[in-house]
């Protein structure tokens, strides 16, 4: 019987499977981790990091000046569709600025131009996005002064200010 069992093929064996099986889990691992790191960039760090680095004071002082004019706008996203009511000390200008940021995919960030429709309200149409976090920024055409705040989904309408 010792005989019979020494004569068998390794791929008979039932260990050499049970040593590879750990090595050959790995690999097929670390492949699917690459297909999901390749399918999902994050696009976290930009490649212009140090110039935006360097521009946050500009960023900072268009806040500064915001606060100034004692400027705040009320937005409101339903649909395709915003609407924009700005007030402040100073005269509204003609159009506005608006951007809606993902907070971590660049690539579904929108950026719109509003247009007044009566003194202080602006509208506007935008691409529908679903239930996500935005960032929303909103400024003058000259980019001298800029307010800011987080849309969240359910929320109906963000308050706008001169934050930082």
């Amino acid at each position: 019987m010792e005989d019979a069992h020494k004569r068998q093929p390794w791929y008979r064996e039932p260990w050499p499977w049970i040593l590879m099986a750990g090595p050959a889990a790995t690999v097929v691992a670390g492949f699917w981790t690459l297909a999901l790191a390749i399918k999902s960039d994050d696009g976290l760090v930009a490649a212009d990091y140090y110039k935006r680095g360097l521009a946050i004071n500009r960023t900072l002082a268009r806040s500064d000046r915001a606060r100034q004019l004692g400027l705040e706008a009320i937005v409101s996203i339903s649909g395709d569709r915003i609407r924009v009511v700005l007030q402040g000390r100073e005269a509204p200008p003609a159009t506005l600025r608006l951007s809606l940021i993902h907070p971590t995919r660049a690539g579904h960030d929108q950026t719109l131009a509003l247009r007044q429709e009566a003194p202080g309200v602006y509208r506007g149409e935008i691409v529908p996005f679903g239930s996500e976090r935005r960032l929303v920024h909103l400024e003058d055409d000259r980019r001298t002064w800029r307010l800011s705040g987080d849309w969240i989904p359910g929320g109906g309408s963000v308050v706008l200010d001169a934050r930082e």
